[in-house]
């Protein structure tokens, strides 16, 4: 399969960086895409650096303007699109929602971000309720989605849940990125963590993993932090963790990449983990702490 991986930096103007993305996706899709993935949140700044009410009016509603918009460039070109949009379930009730449009531009499925962070310039408790579809994977005409977001992919469990339900791939649209305080090092230290992490997964379940994060630099609202630097590097891997595409860690990108969904087979027969696996024993992954 032909994935189209498409990294850009956001501006303050969101139907400007909806057009931007509509033309990377034709532009994949003509160099034959077919499936093409987002990042985080894509139609506007990451707004998660301050809490302000404020920004709640940029959510819309599922259905709504943005997956008209992106249905039809999903039928435009073909293609199967996974998109991340700030969901209006109701009034003062929000959601960070990854939709999957396939090729005929119809909503093929939605997730729900289940994990959601609170950190420095990372205030997403504010905005967003955790997901309630939990973890299920979206069958689409190319095949069966893993869709998760961001914050969920540092968590083996919900990987795991979406190969054990029959996810063929796994996906995290992503927005993260330096803290400016931190050392060159341990930044470094950060960005291979994060990378590594998903590649854990892509090896214990035997599947390709896709990772498309944001890049640039996107300033604090309220000037109480230097703003983060997303560290781009958006990235597939294959099911043993094999690296097959690196985007820039500061330069957009906007390319196609070959995987092949087929090797998961053999790579489950010469390491057969979900075989092996002892269920009867992992009682206590219940639990928030085993005293």
């Amino acid at each position: 399969m032909k994935v189209g991986i498409i990294q850009i930096k956001c501006s303050a103007d969101s139907e400007a960086n909806k057009h931007k993305l509509a033309e990377r996706i034709d532009k994949v899709s003509r160099e034959g895409a077919q499936l093409v993935v987002l990042q985080e949140l894509h139609n506007t700044l990451y707004f998660c650096q301050t809490e302000s009410v404020d920004m709640c009016a940029l959510a819309e509603p599922i259905p709504g303007p943005s997956t008209d918009f992106y249905g039809e460039v999903a039928k435009r070109n073909g293609i199967v699109l996974v998109t991340s949009l700030f969901e209006r379930r109701a009034a003062g009730l929000y959601h960070n929602t990854a939709v999957v449009f396939e090729r005929d531009g119809s909503i093929a499925g939605k997730y729900r971000k289940m994990h959601i962070p609170d950190d420095p310039a990372y205030y997403e408790k504010f905005y967003f309720t955790p997901g309630d579809l939990g973890f299920q994977p979206i069958k689409t005409s190319v095949g069966v989605l893993g869709v998760q977001v961001c914050w969920d992919q540092w968590y083996p469990e919900g990987a795991r849940l979406m190969a054990l339900r029959g996810a063929e791939i796994l996906i995290y649209p992503t927005a993260i990125g330096y803290e400016s305080s931190d050392t060159a090092e341990e930044q470094e230290r950060q960005r291979m963590a994060w990378q590594t992490v998903q590649r854990g997964h892509a090896v214990a379940n035997g599947l390709p993993v896709i990772a498309v994060n944001r890049c640039g630099h996107e300033p604090d609202p309220s000037g109480q932090t230097n703003g983060i630097q997303f560290w781009g590097t958006s990235f597939v891997a294959g099911p043993q963790g094999e690296i097959l595409y690196e985007a820039p860690q500061e330069e957009e990108a906007a390319v196609v990449v070959d995987v092949d969904l087929t090797r998961s087979e053999q790579v489950r027969r010469w390491w057969p983990f979900l075989r092996d696996r002892r269920i009867e024993a992992f009682e206590g992954l219940t639990k928030r702490f085993i005293d």
